[in-house]
């Protein structure tokens, strides 16, 4: 799990210091940085939604993941949860910072593959790679959206911790997992449309909730497996 825990220490970095400097930056400049950060989120989302090998698989997974999302209200549980956080924070929103550092570091072939490798074969060099990435990431995320960020730490550990576990339990069945493999490919696009409705919502255009959209990440790789047998 040293990949993991390496990811950790940069994005806890980057988002400390990225928060020390929001601090001290004008509200203007800020929101032009949580512009930016909106921009490059759709860009991101985009991308991996559009590397979907099977359109069928998207669209289901989205549509319901999104139904069961809003049944179970992911999104104001969410919400509820950091509120009782923000008192430690001076009352600072933690939600938006919370889930756009959460998706934006654990969803993506890299999270997925990364922590595989680092379990199957105790090879962190490609979470080392998104550990830069995810620290740079950090800074510029908590500096235009606050210390929010710093709370997704807990989902790097539980998420990417998690899948390098399960990897060393399941070593056998998972020694041929690739990026081409079919269930990471949907996994990444579904959750690229989850990274889209993200950066939607950073950029004021519409609460799409992204939070709702969750359970797509687990109905992709279902429906892949599902079809597989037909």
């Amino acid at each position: 799990m040293i990949g993991t825990w390496v990811n950790m220490g940069t994005v806890l970095a980057g988002g400390l210091v990225g928060w020390a400097l929001g601090a001290r930056v004008p509200s203007r400049v800020r929101d032009g940085a949580t512009v930016g950060v909106g921009l490059a989120t759709v860009v991101l989302g985009l991308r991996l939604a559009l590397g979907t090998g099977d359109v069928l698989v998207l669209m289901l997974s989205v549509i319901l993941g999104g139904a069961v999302g809003a049944a179970l209200r992911l999104g104001e549980r969410l919400e509820r949860g950091t509120r009782r956080v923000e008192g430690l924070f001076r009352g600072r929103p933690l939600a938006e910072g919370f889930l756009a550092a959460s998706l934006l570091f654990c969803v993506g072939p890299m999270a997925l593959l990364g922590a595989i490798q680092d379990g199957l074969y105790g090879d962190w060099s490609l979470l080392a790679a998104k550990s830069v990435l995810d620290g740079i990431s950090a800074l510029t995320l908590a500096a235009a959206l606050g210390p929010g960020v710093l709370l997704s730490l807990v989902v790097i550990l539980v998420y990417q911790g998690g899948v390098t576990w399960g990897a060393i339990l399941l070593s056998s069945r998972l020694a041929g997992f690739s990026a081409d493999a079919p269930m990471a490919v949907e996994l990444s696009a579904a959750g690229g449309a989850v990274v889209l409705a993200l950066g939607i919502s950073l950029l004021r255009l519409r609460d799409l909730k992204a939070a709702d959209l969750l359970p797509a990440l687990a109905l992709a790789p279902l429906f892949v497996w599902l079809l597989s047998l037909v």
